[in-house]
């Protein structure tokens, strides 16, 4: 499934709060700090840009995968 080219950082964090269970704990600069708890303790950076790289946001899809124990393919579904 091919990455989209037009996702803000916002819209990822948003994205990753309402269906993966993350939720901002703090922000540092133009990063936010993103944490679940659920399968295991997971911490995550999203730059807070306007787009985001396809290589960044392909790093962090596999993270979440990795640390959700889920698809990376299943994550591009609900964005």
């Amino acid at each position: 499934m091919k990455l989209p080219r037009d996702l803000s950082g916002a819209a990822l964090a948003k994205l990753l709060c309402k269906h993966f269970g993350y939720h901002q704990v703090n922000q540092e600069g133009s990063h936010m700090i993103l944490q679940t708890d659920v399968p295991r303790s997971h911490r995550l950076s999203v730059p807070a840009h306007p787009v985001l790289r396809p290589g960044t946001l392909n790093a962090i899809l596999r993270a979440v995968a990795e640390a959700k124990t889920v698809a990376k393919e299943d994550i591009l579904r609900n964005l």
